[in-house]
């Protein structure tokens, strides 16, 4: 990443412990502030990643950055009879806990706190690992994406959801007034944080996407990278393999 961004620049924290903090502050609306900020879109992106999970036809998954859970339950619909949702935030796990066991997923699906960047795992250990948008949140990239590659199984899928930036006019000036000005504004009136939503904005603008991304999974060991643009270039899904 180009630049390091954190989420609230007067603290002594590192950037691990900072994104904890915000997302323990913000678990209680963020499912409904997501919806608003995406206008649903996300839903729509969610909903490609577990098609492509599901043409893998895994036995296990792992969803890192799970947050409330959302992908992770959507992995239940691939047909993985053990799901994994990880998250450095307890207080988004706590909201996915509910939601799980809401819909009786609570045999298929278990919710663990710990670090995407030291992965509880031993090598080789699914089939398939998701992502959405989170990578941007790891302290180093490159090491956050070497787990992934070690307890990915050979043969095995991962799937990236990650904003970008349109490269196309109006699009791309449409995106900056957007993420700049109107995203911290709707962030801060709903979640009392301004700060956390001035960080997601900033993140995703400094996140290497496209190409760049595909060169840094490729580095790692990944093959078959492809990078697929949506919604006029504000989210990108990656897949890669193994």
């Amino acid at each position: 990443m180009s630049e390091k961004v954190t989420p609230y620049k007067d603290s002594k924290l590192n950037k691990k412990k900072q994104v904890e903090q915000m997302f323990d502050k913000i678990s209680g609306n963020y499912d409904g502030l997501n919806r608003i900020i995406s206008f649903g879109t996300d839903v729509k992106w969610r909903k490609k990643v577990i098609a492509m999970v599901k043409t893998n036809n895994p036995k296990s998954a792992l969803d890192i950055a799970t947050g409330t859970g959302d992908l992770a339950i959507s992995l239940a619909n691939t047909g993985a009879k053990e799901i994994v949702g990880l998250d450095i935030s307890e207080g988004m796990l706590s909201v996915g806990r509910k939601k799980i066991k809401a819909k009786g997923l609570e045999d298929k699906i278990k919710m663990v706190q710990a670090d995407s960047e030291a992965l509880p795992f031993d090598e080789n250990s699914f089939d398939a690992i998701t992502v959405a948008f989170g990578v941007r949140n790891f302290e180093t990239l490159e090491k956050g994406l070497s787990e992934i590659y070690r307890v990915l199984k050979p043969g095995g899928i991962f799937i990236v959801l990650e904003t970008s930036v349109p490269s196309k006019t109006p699009y791309k000036q449409g995106y900056k007034l957007y993420t700049n000005f109107l995203m911290p504004l709707i962030g801060r009136i709903f979640s009392k944080d301004r700060d956390a939503y001035e960080y997601l904005s900033k993140s995703a603008a400094v996140f290497p996407y496209g190409k760049a991304f595909n060169n840094i999974l490729q580095k790692i060991g990944f093959t078959n990278v492809k990078d697929l643009p949506q919604t006029f270039g504000v989210a990108t899904i990656y897949s890669a393999s193994k």
